[in-house]
């Protein structure tokens, strides 16, 4: 998760998330060079008053710097495109979970299993136990397994709201009346958050999203548990 002073990106529990990293890394080295260029040609144009008779009236000149940034453009785009259909493309998902927006909590239901479903509500400070995060922790986690793809059905019962985790690179938007569905694959076992992303009420900034991610034995134990209580 997020720590303070933090200048990046969460550390990636996920593919897309990787994808995204290194988009981001590879965008803003373009951004620099573009900037370190900008800065140098003030500076030379500030300090000095050399002039050159092919530089003031120069086609060639003309057609690099309206190429250039042409290709730089495409540079970026191509592997943002490519990022987003990997993003929207959902094949044989292992298991499909609905999550619903409230206000002020979520829930969720395992549609492969009957009457696997609970609400996910944020623990209270006084609750806390050593180790939680305030505002972060809820009583119940959504548990999913490691590397399987997985698909989250998201939708709102009452206001707009959104599924965020962005350890997992996952933002979804919980319309109510409409059914949207995103998907991811957890990389390693861990425990990740997230918060609702849409201004959704006086009590937005509490209703957090925590996905545990275990490996698959694991998942079955806790499944076999809860049908058990339920």
């Amino acid at each position: 998760m997020a720590h303070p002073s933090q200048l990046g990106f969460q550390d990636a529990a996920s593919p897309v998330m990787e994808e995204l990293i290194h988009f981001h890394d590879h965008a803003l080295m373009i951004v620099f060079l573009i900037s370190t260029l900008v800065l140098y040609i003030l500076v030379a144009m500030v300090s000095t008053n050399l002039t050159h008779k092919r530089i003031l009236d120069a086609q060639e000149i003309e057609i690099i710097w309206t190429v250039l940034p042409a290709v730089v453009l495409i540079l970026i785009a191509l592997p943002s495109l490519r990022i987003l259909y990997l993003m929207d493309e959902i094949n044989n998902p292992h298991l499909t979970i609905k999550a619903m927006g409230h206000q002020w909590y979520w829930s969720y239901e395992y549609t492969d299993y009957e009457e696997l479903g609970f609400d996910s509500y944020m623990v209270p400070t006084q609750d806390l136990t050593p180790g939680q995060f305030r505002l972060l922790e809820t009583d119940h986690r959504m548990v999913v397994p490691t590397e399987s793809p997985v698909r989250v059905l998201v939708s709102a019962e009452d206001v707009l709201h959104s599924w965020a985790v962005p350890a997992l690179g996952v933002k979804m938007d919980a319309v109510p009346g409409r059914l949207n569905q995103t998907a991811f694959i957890t990389s390693r076992p861990g425990v990740f958050y997230g918060q609702c992303s849409e201004i959704c009420g006086a009590n937005h900034s509490f209703m957090p999203i925590v996905v545990e991610a275990v490996p698959l034995e694991h998942f079955e134990s806790w499944s076999s548990l809860m049908l058990e209580d339920a």
